[in-house]
């Protein structure tokens, strides 16, 4: 019996040792995610938001790395914390970080999905756009339409896309973008029809002036079109 009481009180005080262990760690790494966002220190966080999810899981926090994971352009990483399946119940944080990081390593009908399930949501015009585009590199050119009509009807003239094709990227207006999407869409179901293409590519340059691809685009048509006839 004696022996017996030795070993309770040994593992009571063992439990009791790592309990406070763990509150300590849990503290010191609260303190030290604080002090890594103050310095706006990405890797910190990451490796805090880490030391965190293992002391003391929750969703939020693990969305929260993902995201710091896609800032840092660690698109594998933020899928490896987030898991690659189809999930409706996500946050719309998680569902966006996954669309991204799998458009970002050109996984397109992965993206898609994601994009979907946050588009049934909280319908956007981005995230029309986006559906928008992904659509089209699928050859999904009559869904991809659907999409353009959504943004097309919806847009506000504030509205912005960003573009990346050149060294200095650029914002167009969103309507000036869906109209190149639309454009894209009706060459590629058509392309004996170059008129209607090349007209939505010059209401999308009449909009935004500086749309710098919509010009290429265009041009590229009319030689094209020129070399047919």
């Amino acid at each position: 019996m004696k022996k017996l009481a030795l070993i309770i009180v040994f593992f009571a005080v063992t439990f009791m040792s790592n309990a406070q262990t763990n509150s300590d760690l849990l503290a010191h790494y609260k303190k030290f995610y604080a002090q890594m966002k103050i310095q706006g220190d990405l890797q910190g966080s990451i490796n805090a938001l880490t030391h965190l999810q293992v002391l003391a899981p929750s969703q939020a926090q693990r969305d929260t790395l993902a995201y710091y994971y896609l800032s840092g352009n660690q698109y594998a990483q933020a899928l490896y914390v987030l898991g690659d399946a189809k999930d409706d119940n996500a946050s719309n944080l998680a569902i966006e970080v996954k669309a991204v990081a799998f458009k970002s390593l050109n996984m397109n009908e992965q993206s898609l999905e994601q994009y979907e399930i946050l588009f049934k949501k909280n319908p956007t015009v981005y995230i029309a756009y986006e559906m928008a585009d992904l659509k089209t590199q699928l050859g999904k050119f009559n869904e991809s339409l659907q999409s353009v009509e959504y943004g097309l009807s919806n847009v506000k003239d504030t509205d912005k896309i960003p573009f990346y094709e050149t060294q200095q990227p650029y914002e167009v207006a969103a309507k000036a973008a869906f109209l190149y999407q639309k454009a894209i869409a009706q060459f590629s179901l058509n392309q004996e029809d170059f008129d209607t293409p090349l007209k939505t590519l010059t209401d999308a340059i009449n909009v935004a002036p500086n749309f710098a691809l919509a010009k290429n685009i265009k041009q590229a048509l009319l030689q094209k079109k020129a070399g047919v006839n």
